[in-house]
C-alpha cells in the first residue's frame, strides 16, 4: 500500500490542527506556508475531511479550521480512510492463493493496527530525536 500526497498532507493539516487544539481557528493559509504546500490542494483536501466529521469550518475574518473532536479521539487510520480509501495491500485478498492471502492479510492487519492506534495527538506532539549525534562505526 502506498500513501499518497492526499493522505500525507492530510495528516499535516490533522496535526497543525492538533497543535493549535483549544486557541481558535486555523487557516489554510498558514498550514500551507508553514510547511510548503499549496493552499489550492490543501482546500481540496480539506473537504472531505469536514464531510467526514473530522474538522469543522469557522466562517469570518478569523475563520479557518477546527479539530471536530479532541485530539486523541482521531487516529492516523480515519484520516487515511477518508483521503485514500480502505487499508488493503492488494485490490482483491480473497482471489489469492491461501498462502499468499494469508500475507495479505498479516500485513493489513499490521498496518491497520499502527495507524489505528497512533492518534493525531501523538503525531502533533512527536519530538523528533534527530538532533542526537549519529552513531559512528569505524572499521
Amino acid at each position: 500500500m502506498k500513501i499518497s500526497t492526499k493522505g500525507r498532507y492530510g495528516l499535516t493539516i490533522m496535526m497543525a490542527l492538533a497543535k493549535n487544539y483549544g486557541e481558535g481557528p486555523t487557516s489554510l493559509k498558514l498550514i500551507a506556508k508553514e510547511n510548503n504546500l499549496s493552499e489550492h490542494y490543501l482546500e481540496q483536501l480539506v473537504s472531505p475531511l469536514r464531510n467526514a466529521g473530522l474538522v469543522k469550518s469557522i466562517r469570518g475574518a478569523y475563520g479557518g479550521y477546527i479539530l471536530a473532536r479532541k485530539p486523541s479521539e482521531i487516529t492516523a487510520g480515519d484520516v487515511i480512510r477518508v483521503l485514500e480509501g480502505p487499508i488493503s495491500p492488494v485490490e482483491v485478498i480473497e482471489d489469492e492463493e491461501p498462502a499468499k492471502r494469508d500475507l495479505w492479510i498479516k500485513i493489513r492487519d499490521a498496518v491497520k493496527e499502527v495507524l489505528d492506534n497512533t492518534t493525531i495527538e501523538d503525531l502533533a506532539n512527536y519530538e523528533d530525536e534527530g538532533d542526537q549525534e549519529p552513531y559512528m562505526f569505524y572499521i
